[in-house]
């Protein structure tokens, strides 16, 4: 698995697709269905698919059950776990997969409650890919810079 980083706009699917040489199976985070996400080649808006799942009440199918991972707890240990449980799952299965995500942690802290969770969410589903991930790069001003 790899995981990009970086801002919002720095050229990080530009800078994947040519470094892996990946021209198709790509999903939008912000609009694919959750379980396509087992079986792509890679996915952009990552940070976007986090927050759909963090809104999604109605998952019924087993197939999707995974998403329903998301913030089902108030308290940040209970996230933890279950940003893990996440990680741990789409490493498993689909370890070739390239997910590309915004930061969300270096701006201001967001008033709405949910949306504090959503960017807590996506900082710890992040940070479990990084540990499990081959490569790990921030993308700035579409050069990347190799973290691991």
């Amino acid at each position: 698995m790899k995981l990009i980083i970086g801002g919002a706009y720095q050229g990080k699917l530009a800078y994947a697709k040519k470094e892996y040489h990946l021209t198709e199976g790509w999903l939008d985070g912000g609009t694919c269905p959750p379980e396509a996400i087992l079986s792509c080649s890679g996915i952009y808006n990552f940070h976007e698919y986090v927050k759909r799942m963090v809104n999604t009440d109605n998952i019924v199918s087993e197939s999707e059950q995974f998403s329903r991972i998301f913030l089902q707890t108030d308290n940040l240990s209970g996230l933890e776990q279950q940003a893990e449980a996440f990680a741990e799952m789409l490493c498993r299965k689909n370890p070739d997969i390239v997910i590309i995500s915004n930061e969300l942690g270096y701006g201001v802290v967001p008033m709405e409650k949910e949306d504090r969770l959503w960017r807590e969410a996506v900082g710890r589903i992040c940070t479990g890919l990084a540990s499990r991930a081959d490569e790990v790069i921030r993308v700035v001003c579409g050069m990347g810079q190799r973290l691991k």
